[in-house]
């Protein structure tokens, strides 16, 4: 499974990656701007991120604006909903305001501080185990 970790904080993009790499390729990146270009490049080579875990908190592009600009790739390449890319959004905030912008478009929520065994529940939540 192709997977890609995006969070603005080291210690937290580090400890994702270390926790998913023993479920596939886990790339990470530190940005949204970051996230929607390796995104985009991924479905343009046609071996996209099966899973992605996004931060909603970042300084340059914010992880909800992140997972419009991937939802909207997905829709301009005609990709069905089944084979729309898994997002778990990241959070150390679970406000309502936060949850009401994600409704509908991402898989499910993370919120920090996570560890192993919550994000394999999450992922078999979403079917990716």
């Amino acid at each position: 499974m192709k997977i890609l970790a995006v969070d603005d904080e080291l210690v937290s993009r580090k400890k994702m990656v270390k926790i998913l790499s023993a479920f596939g390729q886990c790339d990470s990146v530190k940005s949204g701007s970051a996230a929607i270009s390796v995104v985009k490049a991924s479905m343009e080579e046609g071996n996209p991120y099966r899973l992605i875990t996004l931060d909603i908190s970042m300084p340059d592009v914010s992880g909800t604006r992140v997972l419009d600009e991937i939802r909207k790739m997905e829709e301009a390449k005609g990709i069905p909903y089944e084979e729309k890319i898994s997002i778990l959004m990241v959070t150390s905030k679970s406000d309502v305001e936060t949850v009401r912008a994600c409704a509908g478009k991402c898989n499910g929520y993370v919120v920090k501080p996570f560890d192993r065994d919550i994000m394999v529940g999450k992922m078999k939540k979403i079917g990716l185990l």
